[in-house]
């Protein structure tokens, strides 16, 4: 599944699922941190509202402006799609569900912007929704091959990555299985997904987690 329209048809499968979730949200569960560092889930909402509003030539001046701090720039991006209250937050989300706009890289990276977010959203608030395998196991092929904004790819060296409910499976060396999603959340750094992981090589990427 590589064609490009079809990674952006999933994208925006993977947004519309998760603006349903969130308009079940009440106010404290907006506030609640998410596995994004230190953001809470209002504040991850309007960082996907920023990854699919700005273009290559916008994204590559916010950084410069910022003088390549990332942290910086996507504060500042994120502050721009930040509605006074949660609701305007998401009504900001819903307005970009469809929008093929993106920073510069590969569609399968802006896939994984969402499907991870939204995992660092819903696990925290114990809502168990989870992508259709072929959506995670895009992901996780795309993880295993590359970093890009994560460390995925060095994440995974030296190990077998060996998915339990799909066919995904990845490099040599010692075996870490699991599902596809725990795995591709791993490789994206949340360490919390390794608990689902299991194998000799299971504490070498929870320790290679940020």
């Amino acid at each position: 599944m590589t064609d490009r329209d079809q990674l952006r048809s999933l994208v925006h499968a993977e947004r519309t699922v998760l603006a349903d979730d969130l308009a079940e949200l009440h106010s404290a569960q907006w506030a609640c941190r998410s596995l994004c560092g230190q953001w809470t889930v209002e504040q991850v909402v309007a960082h996907l509202t920023a990854v699919a509003s700005v273009g290559p030539v916008r994204w590559f001046g916010s950084v410069l402006g910022a003088r390549f701090d990332t942290d910086l720039h996507n504060a500042r991006r994120l502050a721009e799609h930040l509605g006074t209250t949660p609701d305007d937050t998401l009504a900001n989300f819903r307005r970009v569900l469809t929008s093929t706009t993106a920073p510069l890289g590969p569609t399968a990276a802006w896939l994984g912007e969402v499907v991870v977010h939204a995992q660092d959203i819903r696990r925290p608030l114990g809502i168990s929704r989870t992508p259709a395998i072929a959506v995670t196991t895009e992901v996780a092929r795309f993880y295993a091959r590359k970093d890009f904004a994560v460390n995925s790819r060095t994440a995974a060296e030296g190990l077998r990555l060996t998915a339990t409910d799909s066919d995904f499976t990845a490099g040599s060396g010692l075996e870490v299985s699991g599902p596809t999603l725990s795995l591709t959340m791993a490789l994206a750094g949340r360490s919390t997904y390794c608990d689902d992981l299991t194998g000799p090589g299971a504490d070498i990427l929870r320790a290679r987690c940020p």
